[in-house]
């Protein structure tokens, strides 16, 4: 039965496409709303990429196993579905690795650690530590226009930073190399404090630590750092994703129902025109039951482009839509009994640089799983997930699981001293991640052209305004936003004509 607003009248419906966590939270935010919500699933599960295993007493993340509350939209969620007594904070927050010459190397967390580390030779300390000065706002020459991540670091800070610390971070988070990534789209932020400061440094310290803070609000600082705490959920990342399904009716989640075609058309019953959907399910094509006064859409563009849409009769087209590179990921779990790892490392993982391929090391960084959170093991064993592919080597993602176990134990045995591996899973993602790269403009330009040309619709997702979780979330309740701007002032229109 469909729901009804404060007046009696049934209450507006907004389609959702993709079951990811932008979809889910866009949906969930909307049904906060009183709005009455569909959300179409191409999968056969919803979570996207957040997906949790649990198998004979191991819990792992196959997807994202992280996140930070960095992001308004993540507070939304955690307060909102009551699961902060389900967030569990990595014991190993600050004890992070990079390895160096075949071996893992602790990454410095403090000024006195960092002169001391031999993660960085001599000369670029010095440059580190003298950026601020080298680095004034009035030597500022103007802002590149398009510049790589690893351009801008190398400007700042020299080439052994971006190859030892940048190129393995970027990695690890987004599986791009510093050279393919736009720092325009990639770490708007920074760029604008160079902007605004001159050093990196100096405008990272200042911009933490605002006037009003400075003069006591101590609680206020100790809130953003832990809102920048890395964190999952008792029962791996899918735990978010699985409460954002319960506040959803058995109705209003449909999986393996792809998406044809979207068909927005005028109605003169209704007081605003209506989308209606077409969907594949069980390789029959199906018409929706109901009519959307708005829909958001999450799925990736090349996805979208294989879609038929028409406005008001006339096919929409949708040949403007650029190519999206995407980069594939595989991602590999794997058990070592305790007294088989002859160098055990407290922390929350290692990384490997690029640079690193020349001492035999393949993969981009594998995640302490178990020291980060004991309960995901039984007693005795070490839980690993390791990461192999991206921009850096994209056809050694596609590997077989035989190939690729083998690399993840010769990296393991390398690093660690890990021997007789057991090997638990590997998944691949053939999308793990769009690449914002230097023409990425094209592909924004491309988004807000198909929402201009399409009333009721919204894109959100990780291919606009960023790609961690934290950031996936906030699109989808952005896009939630306006979607209800959009009907209210629908609305007002109407009551007006």
């Amino acid at each position: 039965m469909s729901s009804e607003d404060k007046q009696g009248f049934p209450a507006k419906s907004v389609a959702v496409i993709g079951a990811g966590v932008s979809g889910l939270s866009a949906a969930y935010k909307l049904k906060l709303h009183g709005l009455d919500v569909t959300v179409f699933e191409a999968d056969g599960r919803s979570g996207g990429k957040l997906k949790t295993v649990s198998k004979n007493g191991f819990i792992w993340d196959e997807g994202a196993n992280t996140m930070t509350e960095s992001e308004a939209g993540v507070s939304f969620l955690l307060d909102n579905l009551g699961i902060r007594d389900k967030q569990q904070f990595s014991l190993s927050q600050k004890k992070r690795y990079v390895a160096k010459n075949g071996k893992p190397i602790l990454l410095p967390s403090n000024p006195i650690a960092f002169i001391t580390s031999n993660i960085l030779s001599t000369r670029s300390k010095l440059q580190v530590i003298f950026e601020p000065f080298l680095w004034k706002n009035n030597n500022l020459k103007g802002p590149h226009a398009e510049e790589s991540v690893g351009d801008f670091f190398q400007r700042h800070f020299g080439k052994e930073v971006v190859d030892y610390l940048i190129d393995p971070f970027i990695a690890g988070t987004s599986g791009g190399d510093p050279e393919s990534l736009s720092m325009r789209h990639v770490f708007p932020d920074l760029r604008n404090l160079e902007k605004r400061f001159g050093s990196l440094i100096s405008g990272v310290i200042q911009s933490q630590f605002p006037a009003k803070e400075v003069s006591g609000d101590v609680k206020s600082s100790s809130n953003k750092k832990n809102k920048r705490a890395s964190f999952s959920f008792i029962g791996g990342m899918q735990t978010l994703t699985n409460a954002l399904c319960n506040e959803l009716g058995e109705d209003e989640l449909r999986l393996q129902s792809r998406v044809l075609e979207l068909s927005y058309n005028s109605s003169e019953n209704s007081q605003i025109d209506k989308w209606s959907i077409s969907y594949e399910l069980d390789g029959k094509k199906l018409l929706s039951d109901k009519s959307f006064d708005a829909l958001i859409m999450t799925a990736p563009l090349s996805d979208v482009k294989q879609m038929k849409i028409t406005n008001k009769q006339s096919i929409f087209p949708l040949d403007f839509i650029p190519k999206v590179n995407y980069l594939p990921m595989s991602v590999i779990i794997t058990t070592v009994k305790e007294e088989n790892v002859r160098r055990p490392l407290k922390g929350f993982g290692v990384l490997v640089p690029s640079k690193e391929q020349q001492n035999g090391l393949k993969t981009l960084g594998t995640l302490f799983s178990s020291m980060m959170f004991p309960d995901r093991s039984p007693k005795g064993y070490h839980l690993y997930t390791t990461f192999v592919g991206g921009s850096r080597n994209p056809e050694l993602a596609k590997g077989s699981s035989d190939e690729l176990k083998g690399i993840v134990a010769s990296d393991l045995r390398q690093l660690l001293g890990a021997v007789e591996p057991e090997f638990l899973s590997h998944y691949y993602w053939n999308k793990a991640f769009p690449l914002y790269g230097h023409n990425y403009d094209s592909v924004l330009e491309a988004i807000e052209k198909i929402e201009k040309g399409l009333p009721g619709f919204f894109y959100a997702g990780n291919q606009r305004g960023g790609i961690s979780v934290g950031k996936a979330i906030s699109s989808g309740c952005q896009a939630a936003d306006l979607v209800i701007s959009y009907l209210n002032s629908c609305s007002d229109t109407k009551e007006t004509n």
